[in-house]
């Protein structure tokens, strides 16, 4: 593994605002920075009132703007909400403003519900673009010829980095075929994670992008200085992802004892197998159960994140998850 890095979904805890998200998405980010992590990405989500980071771009500009040196970037922008041309200005812009620090992850999904993705106002037509606007948009950040009819400024020639994200074969392929670096989304669907590593890797083609494959997983990560108190941390994630299958999204919740009062025995286990790659505990814990997931599974690179209700408890979290990581770093090697 070469790097470890950070996703933030800008959480709004119960009894907090948006403001107070996005404020603490600045700390957090400038506290990564302190303690090695190379990337801080952030999602695209919408009509999610836990989630404060809708409108991704903007938030990449504010983190970006609180930091000096780590990379920033999208986890992803999704693209079916979105003309290439637009992502390709809003990225160039940001690649300009903070030259070399800038990712663009891409990925299929709406990333919300079928009604507020007809709200988002993209076209609904049955048949699947999204190959064709990844190509679309990488050639708007490439260098284009003087004749050019339609030109991204900012972005032209700013080859600002892009990844595709996936959570099944789908995005593996085209990861490949394309030459572009892959991440998958392990953090919450992990089911596909082995076999769409394994597909990335036997079909990858070089290209100008990329030599060689590179493959980021995702892991949640509690970590403090007991198992009991990183259990109490995860039980925040584990009640949110259980309200919102049930059709019941809200802020971040409270941690909770015991979650049985509240989430049925089905759902809960359903939560617990969907966030099932992750590591829980103490600094030793997390560090027997993260090398085990890099041993078997052999990512570049590997993506922390962490839904935790106190903000302090949260940059706990990460420092120890930080310090555990350092040590399971291989040769760096630019991405």
């Amino acid at each position: 593994m070469q790097h470890y890095s950070l996703l933030d979904l800008a959480p709004v805890p119960e009894g907090k605002t948006p403001a107070d998200a996005l404020a603490n998405t600045a700390d957090l980010a400038r506290h990564a920075e302190t303690l090695g992590y190379h990337r801080y990405w952030l999602a695209e989500h919408h009509n999610m009132p836990g989630i404060a980071s809708a409108a991704t771009a903007v938030v990449i500009g504010h983190v970006a703007a609180a930091t000096r040196r780590i990379r920033v970037g999208a986890g992803g922008i999704m693209l079916p909400n979105h003309a290439p041309l637009v992502v390709a200005e809003q990225f160039g812009t940001l690649a300009t403003l903070f030259p070399g620090r800038i990712d663009l992850g891409l990925g299929r999904a709406p990333g919300t519900d079928p009604v507020t993705a007809r709200a988002l106002r993209r076209h609904m037509a049955p048949e699947d673009s999204f190959p064709q606007d990844v190509l679309e948009l990488l050639a708007y950040l490439d260098d284009a010829p003087d004749d050019a009819p339609v030109r991204a400024v900012p972005g032209t020639g700013t080859q600002v980095p892009v990844w595709i994200l996936g959570s099944s074969l789908f995005g593996a392929q085209l990861a490949a075929w394309a030459g572009l670096p892959y991440a998958f989304a392990s953090h919450f669907a992990p089911a596909a994670l082995e076999q769409a590593l394994a597909t990335y890797r036997a079909q990858f083609r070089p290209s100008k992008y990329l030599a060689r494959p590179y493959a980021m997983m995702a892991a949640g990560v509690f970590a403090a200085e007991t198992d009991a108190a990183a259990q109490l941390l995860r039980s925040s994630q584990l009640l949110a992802f259980a309200r919102l299958r049930t059709g019941r999204p809200g802020p971040l919740p409270r941690p909770r004892d015991t979650l049985r009062d509240e989430v049925p025995p089905a759902v809960l286990a359903q939560a617990e197998a969907a966030l099932s790659v992750s590591a829980t505990g103490t600094a030793r814990t997390i560090e027997r159960d993260l090398a085990a997931m890099i041993r078997r599974y052999q990512p570049d690179e590997l993506m922390i994140t962490a839904a935790i209700h106190d903000h302090e408890a949260r940059k706990r979290s990460f420092a120890i998850a930080a310090e555990v990581l350092k040590s399971l770093v291989g040769p760096a090697a630019a991405a």
